[in-house]
């Protein structure tokens, strides 16, 4: 097996730059409470079938650690798509300060 691709939050530039697109698998429910301003979601599970929605171009992968992200970016360099995993998902990008949206409009949290 390959090594994934993986940066940590100090590594991701703040703002993105317009070339990478944000990739997030995790389940609806995660997606709901807190998720990334304009990023993508297929959750894990759904990806093969949804390969065709994944943005073109760089794609930073996120899930709530990095677990499920690993296995996407995994799946999508397979594919041969460009993909990295971001180390510490959606925890380490709330711990940033980094900003976020909710579905409900309640105040965006990591689930």
């Amino acid at each position: 097996m390959y090594p994934v691709p993986t940066v940590t939050i100090d590594g991701v530039p703040e703002p993105l730059p317009p070339h990478v697109s944000i990739l997030d698998v995790r389940e609806d429910l995660e997606w709901a409470h807190a998720h990334i301003d304009g990023a993508v979601h297929i959750p894990l599970m759904e990806l093969p079938q949804r390969l065709a929605e994944v943005p073109d171009g760089q794609v930073l992968v996120v899930c709530k650690i990095g677990g499920r992200s690993a296995q996407a970016v995994a799946y999508l360099n397979q594919q041969g798509l460009d993909a990295v995993n971001l180390d510490g998902g959606m925890l380490g990008w709330e711990a940033a300060g980094r900003p976020m949206v909710s579905e409900s409009g309640a105040t965006p949290a990591v689930v």
